[in-house]
């Protein structure tokens, strides 16, 4: 095949290659081939019309073929084709942009650990404070990244986000403070951010992140740091990412396990290798409905940092290609191997992913929910007419669908503990005589629970709406939320 040298201004965006051997029948052939495997590579060569640039001179065998057609010379196995770049003064003219001069003695000072390092020194801090960083979510792992990336000196931050503070999100989201309850996380990170570092710029971006918007927002950063908890969303930076040639410092977590990878980073595998397709909706729980150790997201948002810095500095080995696994139930960390799938709609060798799609609904999730119907459904019961039925000592079965331990957190009076994923099993432990009213927390697992029953032959069963959480809004404000 043939030889591509890659001069030093260059490898930076070539995977600190010097030399890629490449198929192609000709000088266009292979240099595409070239972009195609080092995206970064594409608008250091090429001009938005697809030409090279002025600036750019390719030699073939050490033989000047400027004035010739480049693209279609053709080439030979064991042949060389030298790209070299215009430069002045030892600096590459296609290395942009220039970083800052120097660190004040201020930045010197609150730096001086990382400027003793080796790895990092003033040059490494210099591409920090030079860096453009975006965090997706400012939410459990947004949090941690946004306070040890602003405390690294990233220059530029932006945030994506359009959630408010709640006190369900203090027992890990540890940005956020108990006065911030209430707040638009955008506003209570980039206030925790700039206390722990004035130098650092933060971008709010308040808005949910869409087709519509990806690529406008995404494009002004040098990486992309996902932190967000649904699919639709994970699906949508992954394809933008790939589309605009940016890593994708990728991180997940649920309960006591967590997830860390880079994405479309140099020709490695992006999301969509690892799971082509979405589950269906529900199958998996969020973190609202299974829980997260508070931890978690601690280790999982540092363990991002960590790769985004290096990233940064162009030092270690990336977390590409390779899938962290951590257990912090048995603290075990594994590592298993990714491979770039070549068939893949968005970064294979014939993508027909080109442009960004409707996510909700490739996730299986209607945009437009139908309008909510006046009234209540003949299975369904107000919390309030629960309460009143009480009150008159009607006799009726409350059947709680939650799990053991959401009952120790609170339950109704007289209420009956049977967890839905014991329900089939047990069916025969409830009589479908009584009248039963079912609930869980928010009324999604009771609603299934009634589902199953009226098809097991039961008549006198509801679903109480909104679960416990609206027991507590509507009837007992004493009872806790979670």
């Amino acid at each position: 095949m043939p030889k591509v040298l890659i001069p030093t201004p260059l490898r930076q965006y070539a995977g600190k290659n010097d030399t890629v051997e490449l198929a192609g029948a000709t000088v266009g052939e292979v240099l595409r081939a070239l972009t195609d495997q080092f995206g970064d590579l594409r608008g250091h060569l090429y001009t938005d019309e697809g030409k090279l640039r002025s600036f750019v001179n390719v030699y073939l065998n050490d033989e000047d073929i400027r004035y010739l057609q480049k693209d279609a010379t053709a080439v030979s196995d064991g042949d060389t084709i030298s790209i070299v770049p215009s430069i002045a003064g030892g600096a590459p003219a296609v290395e942009a942009p220039p970083q800052p001069a120097t660190l004040s003695k201020e930045e010197i000072l609150r730096y001086s650990r990382h400027l003793i390092m080796p790895e990092v020194g003033m040059e490494g801090q210099l591409k920090l404070k030079n860096a453009k960083v975006l965090l997706i979510g400012a939410g459990g792992l947004g949090a941690p990244l946004g306070m040890y990336l602003a405390a690294a000196g990233i220059g530029r931050i932006g945030i994506v986000d359009f959630d408010v503070v709640d006190y369900t999100n203090l027992q890990r989201q540890v940005i956020h403070g108990t006065s911030d309850v209430g707040r638009k996380k955008l506003d209570s990170a980039a206030d925790t951010m700039r206390e722990i570092n004035p130098y650092v710029t933060i971008d709010k971006h308040d808005t949910a992140l869409s087709s519509e918007n990806a690529l406008d927002i995404l494009k002004d950063y040098d990486f992309i740091v996902d932190g967000t908890d649904n699919f639709p969303t994970r699906y949508l930076v992954n394809d933008a990412c790939v589309l605009l040639h940016k890593a994708n410092v990728y991180g997940s977590i649920f309960r006591f396990e967590g997830q860390a990878t880079v994405f479309a980073y140099e020709g490695g595998p992006c999301y969509r290798c690892l799971y082509p397709e979405p589950p269906p909706p529900g199958l998996v729980p969020s973190c609202a409905e299974g829980g997260v150790l508070g931890i978690l997201p601690g280790v999982i948002g540092l363990i991002q940092a960590t790769e985004t810095v290096k990233l940064i500095l162009g030092t270690g080995e990336p977390l590409v290609g390779h899938l962290l696994l951590y257990d912090a139930l048995a603290m075990r960390f594994r590592e298993l191997k990714l491979r770039k799938n070549p068939e893949c709609p968005v970064c294979g060798d014939h993508p027909t992913v080109t442009k960004l799609i409707d996510y909700q609904e490739f996730c299986g999730i209607p945009r437009h929910e139908p309008p909510p119907q006046p009234g209540l459904k003949e299975w369904e019961i107000d919390p309030v007419e629960v309460k009143a039925k009480l009150d008159r000592g009607e006799p009726i079965y409350i059947l709680d669908v939650r799990e053991p331990h959401e009952y120790q957190i609170c339950s109704i009076p007289g209420s009956h503990l049977l967890p839905l994923g014991d329900l089939p099993r047990r069916v025969n432990e409830l009589n479908s005589a009584d009248e039963i009213i079912a609930h869980c927390r928010s009324g999604v697992r009771s609603a299934k629970a009634v589902d199953f029953l009226r098809q097991a032959g039961f008549k006198k069963v509801k679903n109480m709406v909104g679960g416990i959480l609206a027991w507590s809004d509507k009837v007992d404000p004493r009872v806790p939320k979670y």
